[in-house]
């Protein structure tokens, strides 16, 4: 069984350097901003999303070395994933993020709204710099995705109309996106034919689909320990997620429940319990390995390497958590 350990060892000693370099890119002039940030990257997390960047930089510049723009891409996909976590844990409320406090729990929500707001600006400022209109494009999308992810998410609490369609729609904004554009604007970098500049947007697309739909199984099926929060967390504040969608189709009582928002004593024991009954969970895996086959597809035409095998890898890294 690969670990994500292993799987990024074509790239771990380039993610050693982006440990290093993220402090340094925050800068220490904000004493408070600086200590929010440092508290962040301390915390660690598995760097996946970089991870992918510096694995399609090597994928596609085989017989070169990654450039100083390859190396700062992947941290400004960092940074802009770093930002986006700061403000999700103030809009859910969260107290722990990685297994540490989260920001605004240790500095204040104000404090943690402008950390993320300068984490957002600082990576703005460095895509700037990497002097590719293409690429500053394709990140500046991102930003935007994520908060359109963040409202359309907002906008659909406990309603059991949400279609699999908008749900998809939501999950490519908040997760996907990043992964799909950082993957694209990799290839940008390396001067790949924009055929198969495309075929690296098209699998951070799935994998993210498939990373996003195999989070929300696992919010159902992995211990409060493990999330780091309360099993089932995301359906008590109304965020119907893929294995809900597809339990509302076999239990119509569920949908009855979920438009009450749980107020009465036992019904969110009561929807969990439907949801266990059905084939929602079943049925998302079967979806996540839809959109991870896709992702596989999509590197079919990029020559055999190490990095190519590790992103082959990820797909089956990311399903394994649905199990």
């Amino acid at each position: 069984m690969t670990s994500v350990t292993s799987l990024f060892a074509p790239v771990e000693a380039d993610l050693e350097i982006l440990t290093e370099n993220l402090k340094k890119l925050v800068g220490s002039r904000h004493p408070i901003l600086y200590a929010a940030a440092e508290h962040l990257f301390e915390a660690g997390g598995k760097r996946v999303r970089p991870a992918i960047v510096l694995l399609v930089s090597r994928a596609t510049m085989q017989e070169h070395d990654l450039t100083a723009r390859h190396r700062r891409l992947a941290e400004i996909t960092e940074l802009i994933h770093t930002a986006s976590l700061v403000h999700d844990d103030v809009v859910d409320e969260a107290a722990v993020r990685r297994g540490v406090p989260t920001v605004h729990s240790l500095f204040g929500n104000r404090v943690a709204i402008l950390a993320g707001d300068f984490l957002f600006a600082q990576s703005s400022w460095y895509l700037a710099h990497l002097d590719s209109l293409e690429v500053v494009k394709l990140l500046s999308q991102v930003i935007m995705d994520m908060a359109q992810g963040e409202i359309q998410q907002g906008l659909y609490q406990f309603d059991a109309s949400l279609s699999l369609e908008t749900y998809l729609q939501k999950s490519y904004y908040k997760t996907a996106s990043l992964i799909a554009n950082s993957a694209k604007a990799a290839a940008v970098l390396s001067e790949l034919p924009p055929a198969l500049a495309d075929n690296l947007y098209n699998y951070g697309r799935h994998l993210g689909l498939a990373f996003q739909i195999v989070d929300d199984i696992f919010d159902f099926t992995g211990s409060t320990e493990a999330l780091g929060k309360p099993a089932g967390s995301d359906l008590r504040s109304g965020n119907l997620t893929a294995p809900v969608l597809y339990a509302l189709e076999e239990k119509p009582h569920l949908e009855t429940l979920i438009e009450g928002g749980f107020e009465q004593e036992g019904e969110w024991e009561q929807a969990i319990a439907l949801i266990a009954e059905s084939q929602g969970i079943e049925r998302s895996r079967q979806l996540a390995k839809h959109h991870a086959q896709l992702a596989v597809d999509a590197l079919a035409d990029l020559p055999p390497s190490p990095a190519l095998q590790a992103l082959i890898e990820m797909t089956d890294y990311v399903l394994r958590r649905a199990y």
